[in-house]
């Protein structure tokens, strides 16, 4: 199939590809042409997704926990190596939940949220910002998926929608610091979408979400990746330090 947003040749590196949302992204940018430096904590999950995607050969798997700095910067190193320049295009999906009411919430479960969804985020965006101008990358892009609760809340969630409301933060100063760069940075805040982190949700609770929804279902992960793969592409080059919300018309 012919690359419709122009992102044949470039080079992808997406965390949390090796599941959901991410693996999702991976599947899309590879149609569309593009080379996927696939990230995940999990090895086999990302050599998973690698096998599944078109033109497999093309792309590379990588393990990385994103929540520690000296992993990641060994990440960009090993990408560059592997494909002999920085990414342009970089796609941080990796997150965890650790739900629990706030009165009940544990310190190293906030703690480790935190750690993942927002210290990663961070770890990532400089990282990559860092590849990025140093090779003088033309039209890069960074995308980091925070999510609708991060701008509206929701019961059982704090530590979660405290790191997402920051991803919103730092995306957004992200944009203006590395737009001197020709760097853009956007954030994508899906709603309620079926993935692996939304299996253990029990089922009344999946009714009553879905009755709040204007659309009258849940997403898909292929329907965040589109718009993930839109903001990746020049053909949203006027875009930037934008919170894009995919939720089907959600508002908690």
């Amino acid at each position: 199939m012919a690359s419709t947003l122009q992102l044949a040749g470039r080079l992808a590196l997406v965390t949390g590809g090796g599941s959901g949302i991410g693996r999702a992204v991976c599947t899309i940018l590879a149609r569309e042409g593009a080379k996927v430096a696939v990230v995940d904590i999990k090895k086999s999950s990302a050599q998973e997704t690698v096998l599944s995607l078109s033109q497999s050969s093309q792309h590379e798997s990588f393990e990385t926990n994103v929540s520690s700095s000296s992993e990641v910067t060994k990440l960009l190193q090993q990408v560059e190596e592997k494909f002999k320049t920085a990414p342009s295009i970089a796609i941080h999906a990796a997150g965890i939940t650790k739900d629990n009411f706030l009165l009940k919430l544990d310190e190293q479960s906030f703690d480790d949220v935190i750690n993942v969804n927002l210290k990663g985020t961070f770890l990532i965006n400089q990282a990559v910002g860092r590849a990025m101008q140093k090779a003088r990358i033309e039209n890069g892009s960074i995308v980091n998926i925070s999510s609708i609760v991060g701008k509206n809340g929701n019961v059982g969630q704090a530590n979660y929608a405290a790191s997402k409301a920051g991803v919103i933060g730092l995306t957004k100063t992200a944009a203006k610091e590395l737009s001197r760069y020709n760097i853009r940075v956007n954030a994508v805040l899906p709603g309620f979408i079926i993935t692996p982190m939304t299996e253990t949700v029990p089922d009344h609770v999946m009714q009553m979400i879905k009755a709040m929804i204007p659309l009258q279902r849940f997403g898909q992960p292929e329907e965040v990746a589109e718009v993930c793969a839109f903001l990746a592409s020049p053909r949203s080059s006027y875009i930037t330090g934008q919170a894009i919300e995919v939720t089907g018309g959600l508002n908690f």
